[in-house]
């Protein structure tokens, strides 16, 4: 996350990490900072401790292992949220707190809850903003294939049993990479920003994203991809320093999270350049723990998703294919720009 190691927004500084990943993210943070406080709920508290405990061993019991972790890490097995934590106010707090569409899995609120209660005044967080994109896509593969698997729940007899009542929720949201040559239209510009510095804890529990789209090609739209970017900056306060970029968008390399693809119950048919869709989307954690809803309307299309619903598909990978052209995948190029008469 930082490219110098002697930047000095973070050198001789202390550190908390907090959610997932944390003994990584602790191995990496006592390497710039003076004290690391590692939160951990779950048993790999007991494994870091183990580690930090060998590092704290004399020398003469040669039992000391990992030196370089000596009386660096102090280990809390326990939830942020917990009272009287032994933590003072930090500088930094690192953590991985995000999942699918930046706010699925619901520990941004950790996150949020670790900066108002032991960040310092001016203190740095990692990450530092997200960025939402979304973007319509055509993919008549995947709506066929999965309107196919959805068709098995339409019978009203199967054995006897009617499984027509799951019918909807079989042709929902569809998770994985996928080509990125399948947009339709460029996602929203510069995306939906979620500052961690400055958000609240109300304005993540509903979160509305507005976007226009001008349809590149005439051709149908299947569905809404959805992916997010981080950044990693320094604080309001520190007028300079470097800022690193990390996306998990279908044209950068893969990451360990994946994009979502929204399928349309019923397809939309555009034109090149000359449809301009307008709409909004909107992020609401409803009152199940862990669970977001997205929901969607535009063009008199409506939708609603469950975002720990997830349905995983894993038929594109990336080729570098010189000879590609849009029409392969059912993406007609306008053959005059619209402004351009035709005689």
């Amino acid at each position: 996350m930082l490219s110098e190691a002697d930047d000095p927004l973070v050198n001789g500084k202390i550190p908390s990490t907090e959610g997932r990943d944390p003994a990584y993210f602790s191995y990496y943070a006592m390497l710039q900072h003076q004290k690391v406080y590692a939160v951990e709920a779950s048993q790999m508290a007991e494994k870091m401790r183990k580690l930090v405990e060998t590092a704290n061993a004399a020398e003469s019991d040669g039992l000391a292992k990992n030196a370089f972790l000596k009386d660096k890490i102090e280990v809390i097995q326990a939830k942020i949220e917990d009272p009287d934590l032994p933590i003072p106010k930090v500088d930094t707090i690192i953590s991985e707190p995000i999942g699918v569409l930046l706010i699925h899995e619901r520990m941004l609120e950790s996150y949020l809850y670790a900066r108002d209660t032991y960040l310092k005044p001016g203190g740095t967080l990692f990450p530092s903003t997200g960025s939402i994109f979304l973007a319509p896509f055509s993919d008549a593969a995947l709506w066929s294939e999965t309107m196919g698997k959805a068709r098995f729940w339409e019978q009203p007899s199967f054995y006897g049993v009617d499984l027509s009542a799951l019918y909807s929720d079989a042709k929902d949201e569809m998770f994985g990479n996928f080509d990125p040559r399948t947009l339709i239209a460029q996602a929203n510009p510069g995306g939906y920003v979620v500052d961690f510095y400055t958000v609240t804890m109300e304005e993540l529990q509903d979160m509305t994203i507005p976007f226009i789209w001008q349809a590149s090609y005439t051709g149908i739209i299947h569905g809404i991809a959805g992916w997010f970017d981080l950044h990693f900056s320094p604080p309001p306060s520190v007028p300079s320093g470097n800022t690193i970029a990390m996306s998990t968008g279908p044209a950068a390399e893969r990451t360990h999270w994946q994009q979502v693809r929204f399928l349309l119950k019923e397809p939309l048919a555009v034109n090149a350049e000359a449809e301009i869709m307008v709409g909004e989307g909107q992020l609401t954690n409803p009152t199940i723990p862990l669970t977001s809803i997205y929901s969607l309307d535009f063009n008199r299309r409506r939708g609603k998703w469950r975002l720990h619903e997830q349905t995983y598909n894993y038929n594109y990978y990336p080729q570098s294919d010189n000879l590609f052209r849009p029409e392969y995948n059912c993406l007609y190029e306008p053959e005059h720009p619209l402004d351009t008469t035709v005689v």
